[in-house]
């Protein structure tokens, strides 16, 4: 018959924009996704002008 084999490990999904993450069963089964954003570009620290 079929045997138990118990939760499937998924891949890590990714894309450009995000990764998501398999989590750990909870007691009742529930397999819940943590998703991770990736900033889409870095904001650079304001530097005052050079005055003349």
């Amino acid at each position: 018959m079929a045997e138990d084999k118990g939760p499937v490990k998924v891949p890590d999904g990714k894309t450009p924009y995000y990764t998501t993450r398999q989590m750990k069963p909870t007691d009742k089964g529930f397999v819940g996704y943590e998703t991770v954003w990736v900033e889409p570009h870095k904001v650079a620290e304001y530097q005052t002008p050079k005055r003349p």
